[in-house]
């Protein structure tokens, strides 16, 4: 196959690649994601940088990664849920990882994250890595829990849910609305998106929730997909002053939700449930069919969901080149040292 196989900057890429990023595998393969991840969530001294293939009728593939200081990775960072190689329908998935492989060869060592198992090109794209030279090493990353809600009203998803949460949304559903102090307000797009994250940020300071390590990322990717009307942000308000906030992303029927925060000193209201249930009768009355919740296996999410997927990562290494020689080893080592343990 005759292509052409470098690197890019996002900058570079014409309209002509949006197809793919546009193809990929919900909102976290957006242009506009990547753009937030680059302007917003990456360590000093590290660069998003897009392996692109191009054959002789345009675009076939890109993958998009993080490279600088430190071993290269995906461009992927804490508030990823989902990775995963963007290639044109139709594209022969092993002979996209060839064609990567003998450009990644010149890192010792390469770490996909985010990836979902299930997806049909992983095995073939692998195999073609391989191929080219580099040895892969899977490993579990992270879980993920959602769920399906085809054909359910907002009445079928509660009866699904806990008998403690249905009880806690019916009874503090019913204080809010006697005490007509509590309102909620879902903005869409940009119209009203500076004062919703002023509410948000105001939010996040007073709730339990651990300082960002990428601060400005929920303001930079909430801005860039407003005006695409692929985001949900969520306030609840008693009063004038907001004491629970969320934001989604949507596309496609799935609802994925990355951050919520409520007001610690509000736990009596249960405002963060409060919110959570209005968001998604909200999404179901969108016609919304799949709720995500994220990234980890935080015990709440247990009560809003039924299913977990598993995320995986991948180690790629060149052993040709004696640190990615000692990575697989130390990646094999400690894989056999946790099957070892589970036995």
């Amino acid at each position: 196959m005759n292509v052409a196989v470098q690197l890019e900057r996002l900058a570079n890429l014409g309209p002509e690649w949006d197809a793919l990023f546009d193809a990929g595998p919900g909102v976290q393969s957006r242009r506009a994601w990547f753009a937030a991840t680059e302007a917003a969530a990456l360590p000093d001294g590290v660069a998003a940088q897009f392996l692109t293939v191009r054959g002789e009728a345009g675009p076939l593939a890109l993958l998009p990664l993080a490279i600088g200081q430190g071993p290269a990775t995906s461009l992927t960072s804490p508030y990823s849920v989902l990775f995963q190689p963007l290639l044109a329908p139709g594209t022969n998935p092993a002979a996209m990882g060839r064609a990567m492989g003998t450009a990644l060869r010149a890192h010792p060592t390469l770490r996909l994250e985010a990836l979902a198992p299930e997806w049909p090109g992983l095995s073939p794209f692998l195999s073609g890595l391989r191929q080219a030279g580099l040895l892969p090493a899977r490993f579990d990353h992270f879980g993920n829990w959602h769920t399906d809600m085809s054909g359910l009203g907002w009445d079928g998803y509660l009866a699904a849910r806990p008998g403690a949460l249905r009880e806690t949304i019916r009874r503090k559903g019913n204080a809010a609305a006697r005490g007509a102090s509590v309102r909620f307000e879902v903005v869409r797009d940009a119209a009203g998106l500076p004062g919703a994250l002023a509410a948000y940020e105001a939010v996040y300071a007073r709730s339990w929730k651990v300082p960002e390590p990428f601060p400005h990322f929920n303001v930079a990717l909430l801005e860039r997909l407003a005006p695409l009307g692929l985001m949900r942000l969520g306030v609840l308000f008693q009063g004038d002053v907001p004491m629970a906030a969320q934001y989604w992303t949507v596309s496609e029927g799935t609802a994925t939700v990355l951050k919520l925060a409520h007001d610690e000193h509000a736990r009596t209201l249960s405002p963060g449930t409060l919110l959570t249930a209005h968001m998604i009768r909200t999404l179901l009355d969108e016609g919304v069919r799949t709720l995500d919740f994220g990234r980890g296996d935080d015990p709440y999410k247990q009560q809003w969901t039924g299913t977990r997927h598993q995320r995986i990562g991948v180690l790629l290494a060149n052993p040709r080149r004696s640190a990615g020689l000692a990575a697989i080893g130390r990646q094999w080592a400690g894989t056999l040292r946790r099957r070892l343990l589970t036995r």
